[in-house]
């Protein structure tokens, strides 16, 4: 299952993830995983949540994204929650700023994933800029 925290910078996105996060972190009988561009949320989550900073990976665009959560997957089936925070930071290539079709593409891809980890995106825009086939993915 995925889901789409969308708003606008400064909206309450990642505060919102944190608290996602935390309340998977108590429930969840498998592991959360939490992904991020930079190491920003190391002391916002527990030490029960594994924490992987984009960076490291060298992570660039959709792509590159698509196959990192994929391995992520497929290489533990005990994941229960996958939080990625900052989606489009870690998905930006050159220039383009916010690559909605890319990233709509990849969630895609990420849909047709045979896993039953449930699989969040902060995402930093308007809601109208969303291609219409995300609609069904936000979080009220």
């Amino acid at each position: 299952m995925i889901k789409l925290i969308v708003g606008t910078k400064g909206s309450g996105k990642t505060k919102t993830l944190i608290e996602m996060a935390n309340k998977a972190a108590q429930e969840s009988k498998g592991n959360v995983v939490c992904v991020e561009k930079g190491d920003k949320l190391v002391r916002e989550l527990p030490t029960n949540i594994r924490l992987v900073n984009s960076d490291e990976y060298q992570l660039k665009g959709f792509s590159n994204l698509y196959g990192f959560l994929a391995g992520i997957l497929a290489g533990n089936y005990d994941i229960t929650h996958l939080f990625i925070d900052g989606t489009f930071k870690i998905g930006k290539i050159g220039d383009v700023e916010k690559d909605y079709e890319g990233f709509a593409a990849m969630v895609e891809k990420l849909s047709h994933i045979q896993s039953d980890a449930e699989i969040i995106f902060t995402v930093s825009c308007d809601v109208a800029d969303l291609p219409i086939t995300m609609k069904e993915f936000i979080i009220k």
